[in-house]
């Protein structure tokens, strides 16, 4: 059976624009609940569901992997290192990278918990994997979540969850969750201003950061 196409191959364009328009402010808050976090994040880093590479660019993660051919291919224009895959396959060595990040990619992956150990697997010791989704029950999400059942092209493939479910798979893939920001509590059409990112899980937050550390034999 032939592959089904990605369908943000044909919607590239369109989604890529977003940061510059209506989602301008949003990435702005985004990357601001980002930014403190990468100091303490030991390299090298790999972006795991790259897409356009906006998160890459703006954060200095030079690598990234992703199965649209059309979004890797504007990634690699914002001169970001590409792989064509899928999260669920890592090609990359045990214990290569520093840092993994997932950056509004849990939403499509068609099985996290699969993702989330190979993440593992491919992050040393003492690295860190950084998890940033869209909450189901922020603003954000709820919107995402009824447009998908509307039909949108995009987000009727996408799956929304709760902080508790992204954790509990994150402990699940032998992970221990040991910082947490939540941020974006503005939602679609309100989004006007810069916001400060709160510590731990915040109710109503959209967008909700997970740092976790690989789980070793000595911790069980």
């Amino acid at each position: 059976m032939a592959p089904q196409p990605d369908p943000f191959d044909s919607l590239a364009a369109k989604y890529d624009s977003w940061y510059d328009g209506k989602g301008r402010m949003a990435f702005e808050i985004e990357l601001a609940a980002l930014r403190p976090l990468l100091a303490e994040l030991p390299k090298p880093w790999l972006e795991v569901g790259v897409g356009t590479g906006r998160f890459a660019q703006a954060l200095g993660i030079p690598l990234g992997i992703d199965p649209s051919p059309a979004l890797l291919a504007k990634a690699r224009q914002r001169g970001i290192e590409v792989l064509y895959g899928e999260g669920e396959e890592l090609v990359f060595r045990a214990g290569g990278f520093g840092a993994v990040f997932l950056l509004t990619t849990w939403e499509f992956l068609a099985d996290p918990l699969r993702v989330l150990r190979g993440c593992r697997r491919v992050l040393a010791d003492d690295g860190r994997l950084v998890n940033a989704y869209l909450d189901r029950d922020g603003k954000w999400g709820a919107s995402y979540v009824e447009r998908g059942r509307q039909g949108h092209p995009l987000f009727s493939h996408a799956r929304f969850e709760t902080y508790e479910d992204v954790k509990r798979l994150t402990e699940q893939a032998g992970f221990e969750v040991v910082k947490t920001v939540s941020t974006l509590f503005q939602g679609p059409g309100e989004t006007v201003a810069l916001e400060d990112a709160r510590p731990g899980f915040a109710r109503g937050a959209s967008f909700v950061v997970l740092v976790a550390r690989p789980l070793q034999a000595a911790d069980a």
